[in-house]
Parts: structure tokens; sequence; C-alpha cells
């Protein structure tokens, strides 16, 4: 079973170095930096835990087309990505660290964003997990009303772990568990005293919790409380469960509130009751900031080579057309990928400026070939295009025809394979509406999906 992470994905940045004297214009140390270190923060942190820990895990979250953002898939090797367009830069978070001591962190684009947007494949990755994680920095992904719903509605059948932000969206209602910290806690629940920032009331984790509880209507509150534990809060009894942790030396918390979140989820979809998820996850979460926290996680960047992340067709489409570009789109089952395809597909590409594939989706492939097809699901087929340098986008359609599909990529040249003929093609009167045009490229007979899948059967 697959956990799904949905959130806010931004790039953090460590400048490690060692302080040995003072700047001689202040009273402020310098920090001589010899490594920089690139990782990927926020949800994306949460998903390469879940990868490191070996679990199938995707992050669904947007992602803009800048330095920043490349920087972030590149440390997310390994980790599938859903990931829709973003409006506004990647925030960075830099801290500078002399030793294992943070001395300063500066902040760039994390100013208000605007409201990101779902796109359909955001949305089927989500409704396929086994688990969720929704991990809220308040970027906004997190309010989106079509996520949210989906959610809702997943809540009674899919163990959901909400991790909330100060600057976040509600949790859902009936989520298993909601993990703020203290601090956090308090400030949703109103309970500081002289405004948002002042210190909290006597109130317990308990307390707060349970004001929580009756405002979030979840099915259980978890309030985080630093190196103490935290207090558990189930909906069915309201008996206040503290948890305590085992005693760490850690001089940088960074990251212990992901590492929580994604061992409970990971033992929820064990098949452990919530009680039991959250202690372990207390202490894992105390053994990680033990074993050096974030500092720990092997590095995953790459070497500094960026992945090339799926582009979003009509985002894609738009780009290269003011660009003055040419627009080719494809399409098919691409149930078992070969090389008749790949042949296919760089010759198409070869035709312009992008190429988009047209991607006919599991329940198109069933009523088009039978109930036994497809063989690979359409995640998988997309994510075997979109590992082709010839193919730019998938777009996943519903339909048996990819005419809807067409209409609203309205590409400049549409291609299908050399056992069509072209002027029969039953697209071309849709794409020639537009000015497109269709073009047929070779096709080679003796590879095909079916051969394959025969072939299959009988060795199997």
């Amino acid at each position: 079973m697959r956990i799904v992470v949905v959130g806010d994905a931004i790039l953090d940045v460590d400048l490690c170095g060692e302080a040995t004297r003072l700047s001689p214009d202040a009273p402020v140390p310098v920090v001589d930096v010899s490594t920089v270190r690139r990782r990927a923060g926020g949800a994306g942190l949460v998903a390469r835990m879940l990868a490191e820990d070996g679990w199938p895990v995707t992050l669904v979250t947007v992602l803009a087309d800048d330095d920043a953002g490349r920087h972030v898939e590149s440390a997310l090797a390994g980790v599938k990505v859903v990931a829709g367009p973003s409006a506004t830069p990647t925030p960075v978070k830099t801290r500078v660290r002399a030793g294992h001591q943070a001395v300063v962190r500066f902040d760039e684009g994390c100013g208000p964003p605007e409201a990101p947007e779902t796109t359909p494949a955001m949305l089927r990755a989500v409704a396929k997990a086994g688990a969720i994680i929704v991990a809220d920095y308040g970027r906004g992904l997190a309010g989106n009303p079509q996520l949210r719903e989906l959610l809702e509605r997943m809540a009674d059948d899919v163990p959901i772990v909400w991790d909330p932000h100060p600057s976040g969206a509600r949790p859902v209602p009936g989520v298993a568990v909601v993990t703020p910290n203290l601090a956090e806690a308090h400030q949703a629940a109103g309970t500081r005293t002289g405004g948002p920032f002042g210190p909290p009331r006597a109130d317990g984790a308990g307390g707060v919790a349970a004001i929580l509880l009756d405002d979030w209507h979840s099915r259980a509150v978890l309030v985080t409380t630093g190196e103490k534990g935290a207090t558990l809060l189930l909906e069915r009894d309201r008996t206040p469960r503290p948890i305590l942790a085992p005693r760490v030396v850690a001089a940088d918390p960074c990251g212990a509130g992901d590492r929580l979140a994604a061992s409970i989820a990971a033992h929820l979809l064990q098949g452990r009751d919530l009680e039991d998820a959250a202690v372990l996850a207390v202490h894992e979460a105390a053994e990680f900031l033990a074993a050096g926290g974030v500092a720990s996680l092997p590095d995953r960047h790459g070497n500094g080579k960026f992945r090339r992340r799926p582009a979003e067709p009509l985002l894609l489409v738009r780009r290269v057309r003011d660009n003055g570009g040419k627009v080719v789109a494809t399409g098919g089952c691409f149930d078992l990928l070969h090389a008749g395809h790949v042949r296919s597909l760089a010759a198409a590409r070869e035709l312009g400026d992008c190429l988009v594939v047209c991607l006919n989706s599991d329940a198109s492939v069933r009523r088009l070939k039978g109930e036994q097809r497809p063989i690979m699901a359409e995640q998988d087929r997309a994510e075997l295009l979109l590992a082709l340098e010839c193919v730019d986008a998938v777009m996943i359609f519903d339909e048996d025809t990819p005419e809807a599909a067409l209409q609203r990529l309205r590409p400049d040249i549409w291609v299908k394979g050399g056992d069509y003929n072209g002027e029969h093609l039953p697209e071309a009167e849709l794409v020639e509406s537009w000015g497109g045009r269709c073009v047929t490229v070779p096709y080679y007979p003796a590879r095909s999906s079916t051969l394959l899948a025969e072939a299959l059967a009988k060795v199997s």
C-alpha cells in the first residue's frame, strides 16, 4: 500500500562551517562555510523520510518552474512526485550552521502565496492512497476546495494524519489524528493571553487538545511537547494520555514533527491502533534527533543533476506557443511500452517543439480492450512515458477517444502510427478545424502490447 504525502514543498539550504572569530564590523560570528547542502523541506522532507524507510510513497504538491523548484525535484530522486504548477516562487529557507549550532535562518519567497490549483492527476494520486499525510506548511494547498472535498470523503476509510500550520487550513473533519506542537495548539485554540503571541494560559496539553478536538472534529489530537514527549486525546473517551519521550541531546530539533507524522502514518497503515502508533512515533522522532536529525539523512540530490519534472500539459502548451513553438501530440494506451512505441514517439517529437502524449485512463483501456487490461496502471504507464527524453508531458483522459483532450490541447500536429491512414483518422476533421494537421510516423508491425501480453502469458 502506498503512502501519499500531500502538502507544500520548500527548499531547505544548509550553509555549514565553523565559527572561530567575530566580525571586525560588528560583534557577530564569522562562519567559514565549508559545505552547502540543499534538501527538500516541508512535505518533501516527509516524503523523503518515508522513502528512506522503504515505503512506497507519492508526494502530491505544487512546484514552481524555477531553480529552487528544480533543486527540490533533484533532492527527491526516488520519490514519486505528482506536481501541479505553482504561480508563486518556490520558498527557500536557508540556515547558517556553525558546527552543530544554527546561527541564523533567512527565508526567501515565504510571503503569502496565491492559492494553488489541483490537477486531475494530483487528485487521482491522492485517491489511490493507503494512508495520507497532510503536511501543511501554510502555502495554501491544504485549503484547496477540491482536495479538501476528496480528503473528507476518504477520511472514513483511509487513515489521514494532519500536520497543521499556524498559517494553514483547518483540518477536514474525520481525520485520524492532528499533530500540532504545543505552541501551534494554543494558537489554534485561542488559549494565549495578551494576543496570539502571548504566553499560553495555564491549560496543559490535554486541555488545549480537548478544545481542538471539539473544534476540528478529528478522531484524535496529538499535541507534541518537545523533549517531554506528547499528549494524545482520543475522541472516543476524552482521557489525556501522556507519552513520555526518551531523553536525548539534540542541538537542532528541525524535522522532528515531520518524522513524527511520517511514523504515525506508517504504523497506522501496518494496522496498529492510534495509541500504539503514537507511542512508537514519539520514540522514533526522539531517535531521529539523537542520530543527528535532518543532517543524518542521506544526500539524494543527484550530484546537482536536475531531474526533469513532468510538465503540466496545458501550461507547457501555452509556454511553447508563447515562444512561437509548435505543439505535437499523440495518443494511445501504451499498456506495455516497447521499442515500437519508443521509435514512434521519438519520430513524433522531431516534428515540433514539445510532445504531449494523450494517455487512455485505466477505465478507458478496460472498455476498449477488456477487463484483463490494462496490465499496468495509468500512473505507472505515465511514469514510464515521462522517463523518455522525447516525451514532455502526459495528459490522461477517461473517454474512449481523445477528442476532448485534443479540444483542450489544440495541437499543431496530431501524430498516429503508420498503421493508420492519415486521411481517415477519426480525429482529422477536429484537428483541422483549428488549423492543425494529422501526420503518421512509421509503424513497426512485429512489436505491439498485445503480442507482448500474449508472450508473457505463455511464460507465466
